[in-house]
This record gives structure tokens, C-alpha cells and sequence, in this order.
């Protein structure tokens, strides 16, 4: 059975609709990723399967595309 992880986090370098757009074609076909949606906030909301992908390959996608992971502003 697979187990499927899900998260939010913040990503740099969006900045309007098409920012997001090429962020949802950074991810587009990845292997194991269930969901992916994202917001003009930056917010990223990811579902996937833990056997066929990990946070560290989608995160690297990301950073390929010019997104990187922003640490949460309270900590």
C-alpha cells in the first residue's frame, strides 16, 4: 500500500500567474507526485507516494525550475 505524504510549503519566486505555471511545469510528470497545487502566496500544497519519490527529488525539481523552499518567517 502506498504511503503518501503531504505537505505545504513556501517556495521563492512566485510572483504571478505564469510563475505559477511554470512551477506546475517543473512538476508536471514527476514521478510519484499525486498533487501539486500553488498559490500566488508562494504556498505549494504536495501529496506523494513515499516509495516513488521523496520531499529532497521534489524540492530539487523545484530548484531547477528557480523555486526554492523558504524557511517559515516565525522560526
Amino acid at each position: 500500500m502506498a504511503r503518501v505524504e503531504r505537505e505545504t510549503i513556501h517556495v521563492s519566486g512566485i510572483r504571478c500567474e505564469r510563475c505559477v505555471g511554470r512551477l506546475a511545469a517543473a512538476l508536471r510528470g514527476h514521478e510519484g507526485l499525486e498533487v501539486a497545487r500553488a498559490n500566488l502566496m508562494g504556498e505549494v500544497t504536495l501529496e506523494w507516494d513515499e516509495e516513488r519519490t521523496s520531499r529532497e527529488k521534489i524540492l530539487e525539481a523545484l530548484g531547477e525550475a528557480g523555486f526554492r523552499e523558504l524557511e517559515p518567517a516565525w522560526e
